[in-house]
């Protein structure tokens, strides 16, 4: 049976799109605590049924596919900008498709105005009331307001007219950056992207005998299975090591490995991959917050997805990728292989000197770097010790000495020595786990 929580969770999930919800309401409508649905709107805004606006209230809104994830609800802008809804609250749910800036004259700009569009705009009465009519909502810069006939008409069309207190430029900035960290969120891949559902998938009951587990491993030629209870929650997991010496009759609770790890759909194939190599498993059962089967994933998933990441051009650079673009391959001395990495102002602190975590990055760059002859996969950093010598002042060149010290089938060891101007400013030693791609 579901749990007061779920029962919530579910109401907020059937409710219509723009629905305003409360505490008070949910608490009343479904005979739970306050504190009790507090909770659930909190979670519930956490997966994305709905988003909480200052002066507002919480808006049942609508969720993101993965494929229009570039899109933003009106509510998201809201949230973004720290605006204030002067009208069409009814439709904060509503997603926009793009945002135009209103810097030309009133004939020109409702050209390119059209419906689902966000018209960002300054204290132009006429072309608010335009891009309304035109099926477009508004957000008004500099901190002004609109007139009382503009309001109407926003709740007439359901369609939000915000203000801001910021300028034009920072606005669109704020919006083009909320984008571009959604993008960079779709590129990565999570375990709901690969998982094979649950009504696809293999598994045993904790009641069920090792009869059944041979029955099962005969059909599907697998011989791993989580194993459920009737209400579909993980309570083990069952290896073909498990069964090996044991009676036909024997019951699976007797010999599966209870309380299995266990990874989420939200979790990132990346992370699901580092556990199973570090742990090595071979397959994860995939479950919800009640610990109740989702699906699985295979090692052989993971890898393929991994491999396949590889070669997916990135549509948002993060932080590492601009790390990692930005070392290039020097001159070779010898045996040894020399990089060069130019600090930009955004790699730096408060006080213009190179930050810890840019310096982390640069040192586990320059190690899969010189590891690469000896892995055909990827690497995880187990331990790493680091020295910061000197600090690095922005816009330096530094010149990367990194060294093998020793490497075998699944570990390798680095020596890094980072040099500015000839001195040395940051040295650091690194175990390394390197993971196979077969």
């Amino acid at each position: 049976m579901a749990t007061k929580h779920e029962q919530i969770l579910e109401y907020i999930d059937s409710l219509p799109v723009g629905e305003k919800i409360s505490v008070r309401q949910i608490a009343k409508a479904l005979s739970v605590s306050e504190g009790t649905a507090y909770r659930a709107i909190k979670d519930a805004e956490i997966k994305g049924y709905v988003s909480t606006i200052e002066r507002v209230g919480t808006i049942r809104i609508e969720q993101k596919k993965k494929e229009n994830i570039e899109k933003l609800t009106y509510a998201e802008v809201v949230n973004i900008i720290d605006g204030q809804v002067l009208g069409g609250r009814t439709g904060l749910h509503k997603m926009l498709n793009k945002f135009v800036i209103g810097a030309m004259k009133l004939e020109a700009m409702m050209r390119y105005t059209e419906a689902g569009n966000l018209l960002i705009v300054g204290n132009r009465t006429k072309a608010h009331e335009h891009a309304l009519r035109a099926g477009a909502a508004v957000l008004i810069t500099g901190g002004f307001d609109t007139e009382d006939e503009v309001k109407k008409l926003a709740d007439e069309l359901e369609l939000p007219i915000i203000s801001t207190s910021y300028d034009t430029f920072t606005v669109a900035a704020m919006i083009n950056r909320a984008i571009y960290d959604q993008l960079i969120k779709k590129e990565i891949v999570l375990v709901e992207d690969i998982l094979t559902k649950v009504d696809n998938a293999a598994y045993l009951y904790v009641n069920d005998t090792l009869e059944d587990w041979y029955e099962k491993n005969q059909y599907t030629f697998h011989s791993r299975f989580p194993v459920v209870d009737q209400n579909m929650k993980v309570h083990g997991m069952v290896t073909s090591k498990d069964v090996m010496g044991q009676e036909k009759h024997i019951g699976i609770d007797k010999i599966m490995t209870k309380q299995p790890i266990t990874v989420s759909s939200k979790t990132s194939v990346a992370s699901a991959a580092h556990m199973m190599i570090w742990e090595g498993i071979e397959v994860l059962p995939v479950v919800n917050e009640q610990n109740k089967l989702q699906g699985i994933i295979s090692r052989q998933d993971v890898l393929k997805a991994l491999q396949m990441i590889q070669r997916q051009p990135q549509v948002g650079e993060t932080i590492d990728d601009l790390i990692s673009n930005g070392v290039q391959a020097g001159e070779k001395k010898g045996d040894k292989e020399i990089y060069h990495f130019a600090v930009t102002p955004q790699m730096t602190t408060g006080l213009g000197t190179m930050s810890y975590g840019v310096f982390t990055t640069l040192m586990t760059e320059a190690a899969n770097r010189v590891l690469k002859p000896y892995k055909k996969g990827d690497l995880v950093v187990e331990n790493m010790t680091i020295y910061f010598i000197k600090p690095v002042q922005m816009e330096s060149m530094l010149d990367i000495h990194p060294k093998v010290l020793d490497v075998g089938r699944k570990f390798g060891k680095v020596d890094v020595e980072v040099y500015s101007e000839g001195v040395l400013v940051g040295k650091s030693l690194m175990i390394c786990q390197l993971i196979d791609r077969h």
